[in-house]
């Protein structure tokens, strides 16, 4: 037989209706007997016990509410009787105490690392293009795909092959599930023309316009925390102008952040423009000369510690 009720946790003084109950009807669960004196949708719930005015309801083994009415056994819980309510939280109640482990065959060791000048080592060696607000995406779109297969980025376009081929099949009155082509590996070059920089790096993202000056904050906050990062050499920025997020409180984040700051930042904003050519140009040549410098840091060996 389909269980018509359910009890969440043992601890629980309402039971939840798995179908829909009728006014009156008797239920039987786990040798108790209710009578249900209203009727009970799916999914709702109904007193085990009576409940007076103040009366804890608990659900999951939790306290999730106290009785705003007087409930009868069998009754439904609703928003019309029931008042939210929940347990006190506690932090800590306990000290924990652990043996460090021996890590004196580690002390020797060391790792080939990218050293910044404010002491911090980067395992990885990434330029960053940032928008300060979503209308930049498209923008940072273009620059990536200027700039990546011609520095030696880009990865594998096996699949922007199979689409050529698909749509060629189609063009000649050929395509059918027999005549679909093999996926086949491209050979791209992988000589880079900055070997030291491992990458160029897009976060794009959907921020920056229509929220709060608190949204603007934790953007700025988030985007300078990806700058600082050891493992960024430099980065270039893009704004519109007319967002929250301003270049000048980017650029006094990132001191606040670290006072040592001094990687280079390029920072472009649209609305000062001659036209969007002009900024996208400028952001490529910039760059490029800020990667020919971020090239020349070469990995050195480093301790441990500076992981």
């Amino acid at each position: 037989m389909v269980a018509k009720v359910l009890k969440v946790h043992a601890a629980d003084n309402v039971i939840v209706a798995l179908t829909d109950l009728e006014q009156g009807s008797q239920i039987s669960y786990e040798g108790q007997s209710y009578t249900l004196v209203n009727k009970i949708p799916a999914k709702h719930k109904f007193t085990t016990t009576d409940l007076q005015i103040g009366d804890s309801v608990f659900m999951y083994g939790v306290l999730v509410g106290k009785a705003s009415q007087e409930i009868p056994a069998g009754g439904l819980i609703h928003t019309g009787n029931l008042k939210h309510a929940s347990s006190d939280y506690f932090g800590k109640t306990k000290e924990y105490h652990w043996t460090a482990p021996d890590v004196s065959h580690f002390e020797s060791k060391q790792f080939f690392g990218y050293q910044r000048t404010d002491g911090t080592v980067g395992t990885a060696n990434y330029w960053v293009f940032i928008p300060t607000v979503f209308c930049e995406n498209r923008n940072l779109d273009f620059i990536k795909e200027a700039l990546n297969k011609e520095l030696g980025y880009a990865p594998s376009d096996k699949y922007k092959q199979f689409a050529n081929q698909l749509v060629d099949l189609y063009k000649n009155g050929a395509l059918s599930e027999a005549s679909l082509p093999a996926i086949e590996e491209t050979v791209i070059s992988t000589k880079r023309v900055f070997p030291h920089v491992d990458g160029i790096k897009f976060l794009n993202h959907q921020g920056g316009c229509g929220g709060t000056r608190q949204d603007s904050e934790v953007l700025k906050r988030l985007l300078a925390s990806y700058v600082d990062h050891p493992n960024v050499a430099g980065a270039t920025v893009l704004s519109l102008g007319c967002q929250h997020l301003q270049l000048d409180d980017f650029m006094a984040e990132l001191k606040r952040r670290n006072p040592a700051f001094d990687k280079p930042v390029f920072t472009f904003e649209q609305q000062s423009s001659q036209s969007e050519e002009q900024l996208i140009k400028e952001s490529i040549s910039k760059t490029f000369f800020g990667l020919i410098e971020a090239n020349k840091n070469e990995r050195k060996p480093t301790p441990l510690s500076k992981l």
